[in-house]
């Protein structure tokens, strides 16, 4: 359940629509809609993900799942329904569909940005229905150009597309934010709601457990409050601003699993077998907080689903969902995991890696340098750059950067080897500069495209600053890439 305050700054006042990556597609159409392709419309997420890679002998601490605090009647929930969603198919030919904010707010807040923004999405499938609970989740998978655009708090009003929330993933990538790019979707952890969602294509396969991490929510008196106890740890980004109001252990981003000796075999229905075994082999990864349940795991709208069998209350059912509430515990190591084929990945290669790494993003006020004028150039949010228009005379700009990585545990310490890496399209230059107050402690000067520069964190508590040049007599766009040597 998303309570968040603090994630939007600055109100833009003109509509801004995402991007250049609405004119292409990063891939084929029918690479999206493959059933049996990682990455795809049917099976979220590269195939190295993890929420696609089975721990190999996981070892599990004693942190558990408590019972409700107040409803003690209330038993752990398997389920669609208010607080699901449901992932919607955009395809080629789709029309776009701009959203405006929910009433009472300047625009639809987007974590990326930082922004209050009107938000255009190149393609809108005809039969979006947001989930009719509180938060209002839908999740559109754009099979032209891979991206999940994941709402919070979607609503139709007097013929009016309005959201409270807009993030967006890669439906090929890891499924998880990084230190850049933290808010990726609705859920409190910063990942789409997609992920770990059993998916209604899933539901009757014939197989003996579902062949992904599951997503689940835990309520306040299990949730760690970032005081005592970690708020979030990764692969989570982020975590709810009013976290300090829980009273458990386990953080978002954790994952938990059944012992190797639970036996599933003894579950009274097949349904629940299914979720054992999943939870066995692949275990679950803590995305919200509910109310006073013990654990929800999230099944896609319109199944219709029911763990009781034929939708009858059963006490075979409630005790086995006890059981398994009892039997799960919090992971605390993982040596090596196994893709889909059981090839062994050893769990250092499956850490955020290469360029997704980087702890800068472009996002924040591009000015005239000099002055408090917007700039003619503004953030892509889809392609994660600053970007520029056809111009005729070069186009200098300056961010006061809020695009330093707030992500836990990513900051560089002192003397850390660093690398400033140049992006760019069109001509363009990216310039990175670190300043101890007044003082400069670092200036990579303009890189062009592929250009580098290497340095070592400054020990002074630092702020950053990027400037950007555009190209000259096309578009052209820029990106910086700070990562760790």
């Amino acid at each position: 359940m998303r309570t968040r305050a603090n994630w939007l700054g600055r109100i833009i006042a003109t509509t801004v629509v995402l991007g250049t990556i609405a004119a292409g597609a990063a891939q084929a159409q029918n690479t999206y809609t493959h059933i049996n392709t990682f990455g795809s419309y049917y099976r979220p997420f590269a195939a190295d993900s993890l929420w696609n890679l089975k721990p190999v002998d996981p070892v599990l601490g004693t942190n558990g799942v408590k019972k409700p605090l107040i409803n003690l009647d209330w038993i752990p929930s398997i389920g669609d329904g208010a607080y699901s969603v449901k992932v919607f198919m955009a395809k080629a030919g789709d029309p776009a569909m701009t959203v405006i904010g929910t009433l009472g707010l300047a625009g639809v807040g987007d974590p990326d940005t930082g922004n209050y923004r009107t938000i255009k999405i190149p393609r809108w499938p005809a039969d979006v229905a947001p989930a009719t609970g509180e938060d209002g989740h839908a999740e559109i998978i754009d099979t032209v150009t891979g991206v999940i655009h994941s709402f919070y708090q979607l609503r139709k009003v007097g013929g009016k597309w309005r959201a409270t929330m807009y993030s967006w993933t890669r439906v090929d990538g890891r499924g998880f934010g990084n230190p850049s790019h933290w808010s990726q979707g609705a859920r409190s952890a910063g990942v789409a709601p997609t992920a770990g969602l059993i998916r209604l294509h899933e539901i009757n396969d014939n197989r003996s457990h579902y062949r992904h991490a599951l997503a689940m929510s835990l309520p306040s008196h299990t949730l760690a409050n970032g005081i005592t106890h970690p708020s979030y740890v990764y692969p989570a980004t982020t975590a709810d601003t009013s976290a300090w109001l829980n009273t458990g252990v386990i953080p978002l981003g954790a994952r938990l699993m059944l012992p190797e000796s639970f036996d599933t075999s003894k579950l009274s229905t097949s349904a629940l077998r299914k979720i054992a075994n999943t939870l066995k082999l692949y275990g679950a990864y803590v995305v919200d907080r509910n109310y006073d349940t013990a654990f929800r795991l999230y099944v896609e709208n319109g199944a219709s689903f029911s763990i009781m069998p034929n939708g009858t209350w059963n006490t075979r059912v409630v005790s086995d969902l006890d059981k398994i509430r009892a039997g799960l515990r919090e992971v605390v190591s993982v040596g090596s995991y196994a893709d889909d084929n059981n090839a062994a990945k050893a769990a250092s290669t499956v850490k955020v890696a290469g360029e997704a790494r980087s702890l800068l993003s472009m996002r924040g006020d591009w000015l005239v340098p000099g002055t408090s004028t917007p700039a003619n150039a503004a953030y892509d949010t889809w392609l994660e750059s600053v970007s520029f228009p056809t111009t005729t005379k070069k186009i200098s700009t300056v961010n006061y950067s809020n695009g330093i990585s707030k992500v836990t545990g990513s900051m560089p310490a002192a003397k850390t080897p660093m690398r400033f890496t140049a992006r760019t399209a069109g001509g363009a230059l990216i310039r990175l500069q670190l300043w101890d107050g007044s003082s400069l402690a670092y200036d990579s000067g303009y890189l062009a495209d592929g250009s580098f520069a290497s340095f070592t964190w400054p020990a002074a508590t630092v702020s950053v600053r990027l400037l950007a040049q555009s190209g000259v007599g096309t578009a052209s766009r820029a990106r910086g890439v700070l990562v760790t040597e």
